[in-house]
């Protein structure tokens, strides 16, 4: 394959086939269905924030600490709300999707004007290092990583603050971001703004918590992503690991699986994640149905958490030996073309 370095050449990528009234259908945005995901996520930190403050006062110490775990929890898949959001398909008003996009990417610390432009590239060249260097396998998740990681993560925090800083202070590093972030470009200036934004406003949000005694609000608010990451990284770590890299088959470098409807509506429906990368344009409320006339045409689909995780490990137990082991999803042999339901 022929390639230089400011543009690569692009990928041929199979998509499973969809006949047009299916295929217009399911591109459809919607500000209902959007806000009804949106809002309610949104509500839910509300809700378990408040609850936290609300019961400083009137609960015992372990259920205040019970609580800030479950908001937590609940917290974590901000940066799924960001990615959904930064693809501007969750609103039909696109006025809309900025909007939330930066009320969720001030939540959680993330620069998504940094995150928008890698993840262009990630959709594009799906494990083709070094065009998508936003994830390069292999990947490893160990049991110690989860507990370190999954629970208390100042670790996270203080990189994350550091990283911040380095960006406000327009210093990019490491072949991807100077790459994707040239001196003197719009995407490096929008990049600095953000960073420089982020700073500045949870530096507000903190000092007047303190000076006012409001202990517990930055613990809602600017220290949330740093714990209860748990159950996030249990779904968001499923996606490519053990998977192939350099084919251009989205069934055989990305992994659906099937959860409850509740851990799917915090996750942002990103478990059907064939599915999203085949067809990126289409909101995340409508993955399921896509899935449903497409599931045919894809490799089995585990049901659950564990079942997807102990598919997982059976894949790491082999790389442990062999190194150059990726797990090759079986696939079906001939694709029929569904028709709209």
């Amino acid at each position: 394959m022929q390639e230089t370095a400011s543009k690569p050449a692009a990928i041929t990528w199979y998509r499973s086939p969809l006949d047009s009234g299916a295929m217009k259908s399911l591109h459809q945005r919607s500000d209902l269905l959007g806000g009804l995901q949106t809002l309610s996520y949104l509500g839910l930190l509300v809700l378990t924030g408040g609850a936290v403050l609300w019961s400083a006062g009137h609960w015992p110490v372990w259920a205040v600490l019970l609580l800030i775990f479950l908001h937590g929890t609940c917290f974590a898949f901000q940066a799924n709300a960001v990615h959904e959001l930064g693809h501007g398909t969750v609103f039909k008003t696109k006025a809309l999707n900025a909007f939330f996009v930066r009320v969720f990417a001030f939540l959680g610390w993330v620069n998504f004007e940094m995150f928008g432009e890698s993840h262009a590239r990630h959709h594009r060249y799906t494990l083709h290092a070094p065009d998508d260097l936003e994830v390069v396998l292999p990947l490893k998740i160990l049991v110690r990583d989860f507990f370190v990681q999954g629970f208390i993560n100042p670790q996270h925090a203080w990189n994350n603050l550091k990283g911040a800083a380095r960006i406000a202070c327009g210093r990019m590093e490491g072949e991807w971001e100077l790459r994707l972030f040239p001196e003197g470009s719009a995407e490096k200036k929008a990049a600095v703004r953000w960073a420089r934004f982020v700073l500045i406003g949870h530096g507000l949000l903190i000092t007047v918590s303190f000076y006012f005694h409001l202990w517990l609000l930055p613990v809602v608010t600017s220290f949330a992503p740093f714990y209860g990451a748990w159950l996030f990284m249990l779904c968001n770590s499923t996606q490519h690991i053990g998977l192939q890299d350099d084919v251009p088959d989205f069934r055989l470098c990305c992994r659906t699986f099937k959860l409850n409807p509740v851990v799917q509506f915090l996750y942002w429906h990103m478990n059907f994640h064939t599915e999203h990368h085949m067809y990126a344009a289409v909101p995340c409320y409508r993955l399921a149905r896509l899935h449903a006339l497409i599931r045919h045409d894809l490799p089995p689909c585990p049901h659950g958490l564990m079942a997807t995780w102990r598919e997982i490990f059976a894949i790491q137990a082999i790389q442990k030996t062999d190194r150059e082991y990726q797990h090759v999803a079986p696939l079906p042999t001939v694709p029929a073309v569904p028709a709209l339901k």
